[in-house]
């Protein structure tokens, strides 16, 4: 059994192209889940991977592609889209659970037009209190912009409090993401702390901290998940 898989990232705006090649299995599938979220880590506005290369030794591992999948659903909120397997992999792609939550095309184009566009609006940051205002206003015109009026008002007080978090504890420039995906909005802020986001205590005299519970009152999900040498905090509200 070959010990080594290659995964080559193509970042051909505005989607990330992964080609794996070698063999994949239980031994391998480790290092391919790094590298898929590795390119994640650039939000691009799909993923597609490309398995032309890719001897799949162990249909387990095809669980690796499901878990990416889910990932990038809730951070950074892009479609997965797998191509161009070998007949083998394909029928075994068809028979498992893979193929609910990530497409199979035959060919790397036509993944990449499956993957289609993404309504999404972004802006960069500096860690400073006007930073909770801009935050607001983007995601309020991305609402507008988006015909999502009942969103608006929860969406921008969950970003503000997103970014109001960095501001008060990592200290560091922000990204900050709005994204439609139906039936959610995205929102995300990438900031330059490795320190994963806690909700704070049930203290209701403590000064702060209150502010990533009223994130998981409010958010349909949210999470906090390494991105690069920072972290990413993402939240999910309903679309309407």
């Amino acid at each position: 059994m070959s010990s080594r898989i290659t995964c080559e990232v193509r970042c051909t705006a505005p989607v990330a192209v992964v080609r794996l090649a070698g063999a994949l299995h239980l031994g391998t599938m480790r290092s391919v889940h790094q590298a898929l979220d590795d390119a994640l880590v650039g939000q691009p506005e799909a993923l597609v991977i490309d398995m032309a290369e890719v001897s799949v030794e162990d249909r387990l591992a095809l669980s690796v592609f499901a878990a990416t999948a889910r990932r990038a659903e809730e951070w950074p909120a892009v479609p997965v889209v797998l191509c161009s397997p070998s007949p083998v992999a394909a029928r075994w792609l068809s028979e498992s659970t893979t193929c609910r939550v990530v497409p199979v095309t035959a060919d790397c184009a036509e993944a990449t037009r499956m993957a289609g566009a993404t309504l999404r609006m972004r802006t960069r940051l500096e860690p400073v209190a006007e930073a909770c205002r801009r935050a607001r206003e983007l995601v309020t015109d991305a609402c507008a912009r988006w015909n999502l009026p009942n969103a608006s008002g929860p969406a921008a007080l969950v970003l503000s409090e997103l970014v109001g978090n960095v501001v008060r504890h990592a200290g560091t420039p922000m990204q900050v993401t709005v994204t439609l995906r139906r039936p959610y909005l995205h929102l995300a802020v990438v900031d330059g702390s490795s320190a994963q986001a806690q909700p704070g205590g049930t203290d209701l005299h403590a000064e702060g901290g209150r502010g990533l519970m009223l994130v998981r009152e409010l958010a349909q999900r949210w999470g906090s998940v390494p991105a690069g040498q920072g972290k990413a905090v993402w939240a999910m509200l309903p679309a309407t």
